[in-house]
């Protein structure tokens, strides 16, 4: 703070001496210390103070550090994996299913194509169009009438 070295503190007294004189000289230093203790004791005040205020304010950030941890702490004791990934596939199968949505509707429906009967070699399956379901085998299916049969009769009309 204030550098004051013995050669000035001796210039300050010889300056004193003169000016207040001896006779007063021992009273105005005793005010002097009384007003420089009464100065010191306020600078230690405040300085208390300062120092309980940083304390506090310490404490308070410590105290919400310790609040956000009890909150973590928390929330992981009421963590639920299985809710967890519930939720997401939840969430995903929603998302899929609206993007089948907006293809379905992008796309416009085209009219079921049918199956036409196969020129294949026996045993094997007709050709089916794609998108249609085939709900029985190909050996299951009841043959259709056919011309050939017509014309086995003998009077060639047809029953």
């Amino acid at each position: 703070m204030f550098e004051i070295g013995w050669s000035e503190l001796l210039l300050i007294g010889i300056v004193a001496l003169i000016a207040i004189g001896p006779k007063e000289l021992p009273t105005v230093l005793r005010t002097l210390g009384q007003w420089m203790s009464k100065l010191r004791r306020m600078a230690s005040e405040f300085q208390s103070q300062f120092q309980e205020a940083m304390r506090e304010a310490e404490m308070a950030d410590l105290k919400k550090q310790v609040d956000e941890m009890t909150s973590q702490a928390q929330s992981y004791a009421s963590f639920d994996p299985v809710s967890e990934v519930k939720r997401e596939l939840e969430s995903t199968q929603q998302q899929i299913e609206s993007a089948m949505v907006d293809k379905a509707g992008a796309a416009s429906p085209s009219p079921p194509v049918a199956a036409e009967p196969s020129t294949s070699p026996a045993g094997a399956e007709p050709a089916v169009a794609p998108g249609t379901d085939v709900a029985a085998p190909a050996s299951a299916a009841p043959e259709p009438a056919t011309a050939d049969a017509d014309a086995a009769k003998p009077d060639g009309k047809p029953a």
